[in-house]
């Protein structure tokens, strides 16, 4: 059988098993499918009032009450969709509101989630004769609308009656917005500033940012129709008086029933069963005519573990699980921001004990939720006073979050490698070689004291955490590996750590086998790169810029420890130990590194018997 016909058959037996409302279009970047439709033709599977409209074959439009909102994002599996207000007018800085968001509960297949909080726009107020009131505990003035209208606009974040705004001020117009609670904090902001006053700009942002709807098949019919194993819709009338009534599509079609019939359900498991094992056959014929002919089989694609499985199986290994308004209680609606990176943002929380939390919520999570995994089932293995505590997670539909110990002075990032000599941050040698030290024994650990070995594969300043008293805490365990504790090598795919940091080895074998070394490796690199950003005396020419770091370092390391050490001879022996330590650590073949036992016992040794490595750098 050519490989052209077979391909022909399985899609013909897709096809076929097609549920009839299983269309799914696109819309730009956005995929539309039940229970939304496009541009809704004479018969529309979908809920009523879900017509979705694409504009210009990029923005998707989602109409509400004749009022335009633009989709941000739909989530298929939380029923939740993100939207904005698309008739925004925007003048001189002053962002100006037109509708009202107003849903029917008893009717609309739409409703405001937990997420959502309100902001009250108020436009071109005078205050009434001889009656004065104060707006700065609750407004901000929108400072780009007095110009445009001729009186002030304000901005109201806590929710209060029109009626007390109405008791002093003469206003044109009151708007109620919906925006993410996420989000609102930067309005709140503003208010809490001496000139109570934000930007059009600022809010332009926040409502721009969106609010999110929930979609569910509240009516009775609709409920009546999905349950019996159908799809809700409507169908055009081609009679005299036209218009659109609820139809409910079954496997065999179109019915005025609001209930598919008994059998519609097996019979679909039937279908989809018969063509699985239709399409199975199909695939194996295919594998094995390439095999004949070419001499190879496909590739087989890795199978990557659910998130949902491996917690139930792993259940009794892991921390605590927390819910997604667990999080938001604990952080107060993500008021306090600590940092924001790649994997998304970091927010200021406290448990229901007291205990101060550092959560951080991922966002863009890729695939099937590898990195996530390996952080909650590496960490939740660990308990070291150089490794960060992990209190417990939060996993619900996209939402997924990690609750840690929370450390006050935060990444070892910020204190070692700013380009002013005045920095205030800077460490004294003696706090950065004790840093140095408690690094070298939480990776000992993770190495060797674990019940299951753990090597971190990212160890760099960023992923170092600073406790109250600068105590040091291996943290970020995303592109961790478990292994046993038998095992020396690992096996791993493609190149996984940051540029700088990353070990030979990993991205060719020619220099050894991918093991704990490699986090050795990594260690030394931060080591080196923390001492030299920690001197800010040394003259550094044009000759050690343009030269390798460790290299010159190697080959002025005298010089170099007594101008760093400014003419002190026990600095001079700590400064001295950390370059020693961190050149032997970054030795290119890998079995020429030591342990992190061994990087123990050097740094807390003498330096007499401390020799240098070989002078064998990778530049």
């Amino acid at each position: 059988m050519a490989p052209s016909l077979l391909l022909l058959f399985l899609l013909l037996a897709v096809a076929n098993a097609l549920p009839p409302c299983s269309q799914v279009v696109t819309c730009g970047e956005h995929v539309v499918q039940y229970p939304f439709s496009l541009n809704s033709p004479e018969s529309d599977c979908s809920y009523p009032g879900l017509d979705l409209v694409c504009e210009s074959n990029t923005e998707l439009i989602l109409p509400i009450n004749s009022h335009r909102y633009r989709v941000l994002s739909i989530d298929y599996q939380t029923h939740t969709v993100v939207v904005s207000d698309a008739e925004v007018d925007g003048h001189a800085g002053c962002p100006r509101f037109h509708a009202n968001l107003t849903i029917d509960a008893t009717s609309s297949w739409l409703e405001l989630t937990g997420s959502d909080s309100f902001i009250t726009f108020v436009y071109n107020c005078r205050e009434k004769e001889n009656v004065s009131i104060s707006l700065s505990s609750f407004a901000a003035e929108l400072s780009g609308c007095q110009g445009y209208y001729g009186n002030r606009s304000y901005a109201l974040v806590d929710n209060m009656e029109l009626d007390s705004y109405e008791y002093g001020l003469d206003c044109e117009e009151a708007v109620v917005v919906p925006v993410l609670d996420t989000r609102k904090q930067a309005v709140e902001d503003a208010i809490g500033t001496p000139q109570r006053s934000v930007n059009g700009s600022i809010v332009d942002d926040v409502v721009r940012a969106g609010f999110e709807l929930i979609y569910n098949a509240n009516s009775y019919e609709c409920g009546r129709c999905e349950s019996s194993g159908g799809w809700c819709g409507s169908w055009r009338h081609n009679n005299m008086h036209g218009g659109m009534s609820f139809t409910c599509f079954c496997d065999n079609g179109p019915i005025e029933d609001d209930r598919c019939g008994r059998d519609a359900r097996r019979t679909r498991m039937y279908i989809i069963g018969s063509t699985s094992c239709f399409l199975s056959l199909c695939l194996l014929i295919l594998a094995l005519f390439l095999n004949f002919k070419y001499g190879f089989l496909p590739c087989k694609p890795k199978v990557k573990p659910r998130i949902e499985s491996f917690l139930q199986k792993n259940g009794n290994q892991h921390t605590k699980r927390y819910t997604y308004a667990d999080v938001k209680r604990m952080t107060k609606s993500f008021a306090v921001k600590l940092g924001q990176g790649g994997f998304g943002a970091v927010y200021k929380g406290s448990l229901s004990n007291g205990c101060q939390v550092a959560v951080k919520m991922l966002k863009d999570t890729k695939g099937d939720g590898e990195e996530f995994m390996n952080e909650v089932a590496s960490i939740s293995r660990t308990s070291h006073v150089n490794v960060v505590t992990l209190f417990g997670f939060c996993l619900e539909g996209s939402k997924r979050a990690l609750i840690y110990e929370y450390m006050p002075n935060g990444s070892l990032e910020r204190y070692g490698f700013s380009n002013k000599k005045d920095n205030e941050n800077t460490l004294s040698w003696d706090k950065l070689f004790d840093i140095v030290v408690g690094i070298a024994r939480g990776l000992e650990y993770l190495h060797r004291g674990c019940n299951t070995r753990i090597v971190h594969f990212d160890i760099k300043p960023h992923n170092i955490l600073l406790d109250q008293d600068f105590c040091p805490k291996i943290s970020d365990f995303g592109l961790a590996k478990l292994c046993l504790n038998k095992e020396s090598a690992i096996s791993i795919c493609g190149a996984r750590g940051t540029i700088g940091y990353i070990a030979p080895e990993v991205f060719s074998k020619q220099f050894g086998t991918v093991s704990s070394k490699s986090d050795v490796y990594s260690y030394g690199m931060m080591v080196l790169e923390m001492v030299g950003a920690r001197d800010k005396n040394i003259n550094v020419d044009s000759e050690a810029s343009s030269q390798y770091f460790p290299q010159w370092i190697y080959e002025h390391l005298d010089e170099y420890c007594i101008s760093a050490s400014e003419i002190n001879n026990e600095t001079t022996e700590l400064v001295r130990k950390m370059i020693v330590v961190g050149l032997w650590c970054i030795q290119v073949i890998s079995t020429d590194r030591p342990t992190m036992t061994r990087v123990v016992e050097m740094l807390e040794g003498t330096t007499c018997n401390l020799e240098l490595p070989p002078k064998v750098l990778l530049s």
